[in-house]
């Protein structure tokens, strides 16, 4: 009977170790492998020549690798995707991938230049000579006239090299940078339709005594010269602005508040100095805050001043503390020292004190183990973190948005960038450039609108003599650019190359317009979107200015600037009135919503990145340049500085910087755009910078023409055809609406979205 009870337990034994089993491989959840040990890793880390069992358990009975006819073997046996092959970062563990006996044989495509050197190195053939080291040898670079570039025939070449166009020589602007382009010249002489100013300055005779200030000392405008016709022609300010002694108009309560927000800074004349309380902090711009809230971590000034200069008072931090059990902290030499410095001895442990826990299974630690004075820590190679006190996992780099400039791949231990189709990772920064031909930032100087190449700085003149030029957008494709002047009140285009001919100039819109002041083009179905802070409206019309139709003219109280987005179909635009905000719609005027509204006060320019899909915008109260995503989320400050960003005015995004003018300053600037280091200046003495774009191909990116049915623009109607916001994968392609003329009837009348016929 005993024998028969004893093999009753036994099988009960058996069976409880057989479920307890069970239940123990079921711990890991899917997606992961179980190791002997009980220890959960992902799956994909199995069979990888890496022990991350820490008992080799993940790497026994491992099929034979083969990899694919896309992937580079390593020569221990791992693959990674052949790109990443000679691309000066090793992927490989054992480094093979960028082994010289690997690179050496490399042999660069014609579109390619070849740095040469031991372990030769491939880069855009756009790249050679352009100024910047993109060979790590600097081979790009080498042999290149004039310190990589020269002037092209009629170009006047600096003192530091810059090109500029002769029109820029002995115009009293400072167009070099060093006052050569302003050396031996005579005293200049205006023709005979021209008025000179005080300063020598020559504009056209008609600008003298219109009622708007064109010399730079305003004498055309002298009251002993013209009368009383020197008053501006601008309307009085409604009773919620202050009129600025220079003519603009800024927010009433934005009056004697420590920040000059007119030109002239006449909203600051005449007012009490602001002192704070004693119990209180003033902030750098003048404002005040309760002195508790310096130094709490948050930043409660709008330049962030609370927070600079603070020192942190935490105790016992760092390797060289040690913070007894009573909360006293000594120095960490003191440990185990046979001397009981803290109160409660808890510094003299006697089984711990000699005691070294890394000796015995290396303390449990799955990859390293810290023997302490007391104790032990377990940590981590680069690229990994502790899940819990003893086992490490891989860290997610790519979780960080600004990990990588464009693309970021996360592998095991490390991360990978790459680039989107259309640029190459410089060997060198490790950046995202564009290839294919030299981006140049474009800018309107309120008269004329100039360009300036990024990669060589040229610096030429397109359209000059303008009176009073805000706006502007350009056509990629079609080589065309597009303006606004607030004074002739009228929308022009012309093309790029032939701009500089007044001739070649179209009016495209030249009536019921007020106050044009943001301008974007539709480049994929060549509709043309502005703003008018007049009237309160915004409007599109056809590249031509034929059909016109009035979108948006509810709850708009001074929108500025304008972007859209024809792939997707949403207009994004600011609004810098008693509540400011950015909002977004379709860009046939529907889905209206807004994407920012908290802490945020005069948003005058924006920016779209289109590749990585954000918004950037300044604001020239609070002197920030920020951004959010494209559903107004993950918002980040980007630049805090009353010194770069005294009265910024607009701004443009390309690779991995971003461009921005200050009327204040009278400069263009730029930062880096992940992280808002590395200011540069790339224009100075500039007499109202004011809209900016970048022209270049990838600013642009190709779409399929929804209006386009049938081949036939427009499917043959006379309708104007918008494109349609895409919200879902059934969301129609685009809207037909009937186009009207501003104020006439309706605005609203909907047509139908998406159909093939009138």
């Amino acid at each position: 009977m005993w024998a028969e009870i004893g093999k009753i337990m036994l099988l009960h034994l058996l069976l409880m170790e057989l479920h307890s089993s069970k239940g123990t491989q079921t711990d890991c959840e899917n997606g992961q492998f179980q190791c002997k040990n009980g220890r959960c890793i992902p799956s994909i880390w199995r069979c990888d020549d890496d022990d991350d069992c820490s008992d080799n358990s993940d790497e026994e009975n491992c099929p034979k690798k083969t990899c694919a006819t896309t992937d580079f073997a390593c020569k221990n046996g791992q693959c990674v995707p052949a790109r990443w092959r000679c691309d000066g970062e090793p992927e490989c563990p054992d480094g093979s991938d960028e082994a010289d006996s690997t690179c050496s044989r490399q042999t660069c495509p014609p579109e390619k230049f070849d740095c040469g050197g031991h372990a030769s190195k491939c880069v855009s053939l756009s790249w050679r000579c352009d100024g910047e080291r993109d060979c790590e040898n600097g081979a790009d670079e080498e042999q290149c006239a004039a310190d990589g570039k020269a002037c092209s025939g009629g170009e006047f070449q600096c003192r530091n090299r810059k090109c500029i166009a002769p029109v820029f020589l002995c115009d009293g602007d400072d167009d070099c940078g060093d006052g050569s382009d302003e050396e031996k010249c005579p005293a200049p002489a205006c023709g005979q339709h021209e008025f000179r100013c005080n300063n020598s300055e020559c504009i056209p005779r008609p600008w003298s005594c219109d009622g708007d200030a064109d010399c730079a000392d305003r004498s055309d405008e002298t009251v002993e010269r013209c009368g009383r016709r020197t008053e501006p022609q601008k309307p009085a300010c409604p009773g919620a602005e202050f009129q600025c002694g220079s003519g603009e108009c800024v927010h009433l309560n934005w009056r004697c508040d420590g920040d000059a927000d007119c030109k002239d800074k006449s909203d600051e004349a005449g007012c009490p100095q602001v002192t704070c309380r004693p119990d209180e902090f003033q902030c750098g711009d003048g404002s005040c805050i309760h002195g508790t809230k310096q130094c709490n971590k948050v930043h409660d000034c709008p330049d962030y001043s609370d927070e600079a200069g603070c020192v942190n008072a935490t105790k016992c931090e760092g390797p060289l503390k040690f913070m007894c059990k009573n909360g006293e902290c000594i120095d960490s030499s003191r440990v185990c020292d046979s001397h009981k410095d803290c109160k409660d001895w808890s510094d003299e442990p006697m089984k711990e004190c000699s005691l070294n826990e890394c000796a015995d299974n290396n303390g449990g630690c799955s990859h390293v183990c810290v023997d302490k004075r007391i104790g032990y820590e377990c940590e981590c190679p680069s690229g990994y973190r502790l899940l819990d006190r003893k086992t490490c996992g891989d860290i997610d780099e790519c979780e960080n948005p600004d990990a990588c400039s464009q693309i970021c791949i996360n592998y095991k231990g490390d991360y990978k960038c790459e680039c989107f189709e259309g640029y190459e990772m410089d060997p060198v920064t490790r950046t995202c450039k564009a290839v294919g031909k030299s981006p140049y930032l474009m800018f309107t100087n309120r008269h004329e609108i100039r360009r300036i190449d990024l990669l060589k700085r040229d610096y030429t003149q397109v359209v000059p003599t303008l009176k009073n030029a805000v706006a502007l957008d350009v056509d990629v494709t079609t080589n065309k650019m597009y303006w606004c002047d607030l004074y002739h009140r009228k929308i022009y285009s012309a093309y790029i190359n032939k701009a500089s001919d007044s001739s070649q100039q179209v009016t495209l819109i030249d009536s019921a317009l007020q106050s044009p002041e943001g301008l974007a083009m539709d480049w994929v179905h060549k509709n043309l979107y502005w703003t008018d802070s007049g009237d309160k409206t915004i409007s599109v019309a056809t590249g031509d200015g034929k059909k016109r139709r009035v979108l948006i003219d509810t709850d708009l109280n001074e929108p500025r600037a304008i972007a859209v987005d024809p792939k997707q179909g949403f207009m994004y635009w600011s609004d810098w009135g008693t509540r400011a905000k950015i909002e977004k719609a379709g860009m046939n005027g529907v889905d209206r919503q807004v994407l920012v509204s908290e802490s945020i006060e005069w948003p005058n320019g924006i920016s779209l990145d289109l590749s990585n899909r954000r918004l950037y915008w300044v604001d020239s109260k609070l002197h920030l340049i920020s951004s959010v995503d494209l559903n107004g989320a993950n918002r980040k400050v980007l630049l805090s500085s009353s010194d770069q960003l005294g009265h910024p005015f607009a701004l443009t995004v390309f690779e991995d910087r971003v461009y921005w003018t200050d009327l204040e300053n009278e400069a263009i600037y730029s930062a880096n755009r992940l992280t808002g280091h590395d200011v540069a200046t790339l224009a100075e003495d500039l007499n109202n910078p004011l809209d900016v774009v970048v022209f270049h191909e990838l600013r642009q990116p190709k779409a399929p023409n929804s209006c386009n049915v049938g081949n036939v623009p427009n499917g043959g109607c006379e309708y104007l055809c918008l494109k349609a916001p895409q919200i879902t994968e059934h969301s129609p392609k685009y809207t037909l609406r009937l186009p009207r003329r501003h104020g006439a009837g309706p605005r609203h009348a909907p047509l139908r979205d998406g159909s093939t016929t009138c």
